[in-house]
């Protein structure tokens, strides 16, 4: 049952526009599943400051430097937008072969990295930008994905089939054969420029690579398969599985879709769940911790709807987590996650976010990032909001962030 995500040209959700609203949003708990109460959590609120930039295609990638510049991308019209501190919006790149896609972005030291990518060729490219300068191909990280293929370690499907069950299912159909490893698949989706080195979080390969500033590529970490989801007698149907797969447990791949780095020196990964991302087969999206020097992936949380960005404080160990489908009505939601707990204690209702930056105190989110028209096809209505993190508790703004701690 091969990943079917935004992460593509199309998403089957449909989700209804929410405009952000103007209070700020006081701290709530999480409705049910894993999430449980806090009590030494901080009372977070999120304060709406400012819309920097709207009129966005599918801005589902974000980065934020120390002077407040931002940088995002416009996937799927093929777009790298800047967009100052003071709010000037401008075209830095765009894909230099109509139909490719533009994402993962960071910054470092004035320079912006980016991948370009066309996933169904396997082409993807992580490109660097010097202030100024043009575009330039830093590693080839799809010819990486061809030849080394990390996650064919990995065993997706069905995990517990009788044989003569299993023989039942035509590989060629929609869902694929019943069991398969990791298959050749790259598409950069998000990235985090460090002092050492640059971290790309591939939603193709279900991996976590590390390219060096010379070009250089290696794997950090490959993501585990997702716990085995029970197939409903309508989920066989969909996929035209036949009926003695009901009741077996079927393992998705994992979809990363955002990595940043905690105040403990391990990389922090959001994940969408590799199959549907409605709450259809439960809200699955999570956050990994992956140790940089080895590759130890342990899971810090699930239960997300959509986890498409992640932002983390380096003082409190707080982890802000965009939902693009979370919340009541599964229009999305920024969840507030203790890393020290593993507990959501807050969520704050915001319209279809995709990509978070926490800066200084202050959020940077991407909204209305993927609300798709009658056809499915995203709308130009995405924004790059700004919103104030305070902590009641303690009276004052949030703290710095630690994400880019090693900038310097």
């Amino acid at each position: 049952m091969k990943k079917r995500t935004i992460l593509g040209a199309a998403c089957a959700a449909t989700i209804a526009a929410v405009a952000v609203a103007a209070p700020a949003y006081a701290g709530g708990h999480h409705g049910g599943g894993w999430h449980h109460d806090v009590p030494e959590a901080p009372t977070l609120s999120l304060d709406p400051v400012a819309t920097l930039a709207e009129g966005l295609v599918s801005p589902l990638s974000l980065d934020v430097d120390r002077r407040g510049d931002a940088y995002l991308s416009q996937n799927f019209i093929g777009e790298l937008t800047g967009v100052s501190e003071d709010g000037v919006v401008s075209s830095l790149a765009t894909a230099s072969v109509p139909g490719q896609e533009i994402g993962a972005v960071s910054s470092r030291h004035g320079t912006v990295y980016f991948s370009q990518n066309d996933q169904p060729t396997g082409v993807a490219n992580l490109m660097s930008l010097e202030e100024g300068g043009t575009p330039e191909l830093l590693a080839d990280l799809g010819a990486y994905e061809a030849e080394f293929n990390p996650d064919q370690v990995n065993t997706y499907g069905f995990t517990d089939l009788d044989p003569a069950c299993a023989a039942l299912i035509d590989p060629t159909g929609p869902a694929g054969p019943p069991t398969y490893t990791g298959i050749v698949d790259a598409h950069p989706y998000a990235s985090l420029a460090l002092r050492n080195a640059i971290y790309v979080a591939d939603a193709g390969g279900n991996d976590i690579l590390r390219v060096d500033y010379d070009g250089e590529i290696s794997t950090a970490a490959v993501l585990p398969p997702g716990e085995p989801v029970a197939v409903t007698p309508e989920l066989a149907a969909q996929f035209a599985f036949p009926d003695c797969v009901v009741g077996h447990g079927y393992s998705f791949e994992p979809v990363p879709t955002d990595v940043e780095r905690g105040n403990d020196g391990w990389l922090y990964v959001s994940t969408l769940p590799g199959g549907p991302e409605d709450p259809s087969l439960g809200l699955r999206g999570s956050v990994y911790k992956v140790n940089p020097h080895d590759g130890e992936v342990e899971l810090v949380a699930t239960g997300f709807g959509g986890a498409t960005g992640i932002a983390v404080d380096k003082d409190s160990g707080v982890v802000l987590v965009a939902e693009l489908f979370g919340g009541p009505e599964g229009t999305g939601q920024i969840s507030a996650l203790s890393s020290r707990s593993d507990e959501v204690f807050a969520t704050f209702p915001v319209s279809s976010p995709a990509a978070i930056e926490l800066r200084d105190g202050m959020v940077y989110a991407t909204t209305d990032a993927f609300v798709p028209d009658e056809s499915g096809n995203p709308q130009p209505i995405g924004k790059l909001s700004l919103y104030q993190l305070t902590d009641a508790d303690h009276g004052g703004c949030w703290g710095d962030d630690g994400e880019h701690e090693e900038e310097n």
